[in-house]
């Protein structure tokens, strides 16, 4: 894990990377959701991970329920875990735009219709959205005690 926690924050960016932020985190979850790894072996070969941090990382994993452990050696993606696909599909496709040098070295595909899979930002009412025109606006599940200590007791404006 991080090794900090964010107890003061109310954001669910800081609670995701609580549980995936770390650098093998996210390699263990691609292994397994797109090369469809599930073995201790396996994940160790592939990644050149010490045998330590693998274990560390799947067993926080199965704390956290995005995976499961079949047997005494095989861990399985839960449904929790399978929903990071889109999060790592972002993340591919930023890394192709802004972090690699070459064309990109991995596509997404839809399995039943062999077309091109993209992650997207989407509006319920208009489609896709560029990101310059994603705002933000308080939610149901922030704190009225957050808000009031953060804007000095002014109410958040939509």
């Amino acid at each position: 894990m991080l090794g900090k926690t964010y107890d003061s924050q109310v954001c669910s960016i800081a609670r995701s990377l609580e549980l995936v932020g770390e650098r093998w985190s996210l390699l263990i979850i691609r292994d397994a959701l797109f090369a469809r790894v599930t073995r201790f072996g396996d994940f160790q070969h592939n990644l050149g991970i010490a045998t330590n941090v693998l274990t560390s990382r799947l067993e926080a994993f199965v704390a956290s329920g995005i995976m499961d452990r079949q047997g005494t050696a095989e861990y399985v993606l839960t449904p929790k875990g399978h929903a990071l696909a889109v999060a790592l599909i972002a993340l591919t496709e930023w890394g192709d735009e802004w972090a690699s040098p070459i064309d990109p070295p991995i596509l997404y595909r839809h399995s039943v219709c062999d077309s091109d899979v993209h992650a997207a930002a989407l509006c319920d009412s208009c489609g896709a959205v560029r990101a310059d025109e994603v705002g933000i606006r308080i939610g149901p599940g922030m704190p009225p005690e957050y808000l009031a200590a953060r804007r000095g007791g002014d109410r958040a404006r939509d």
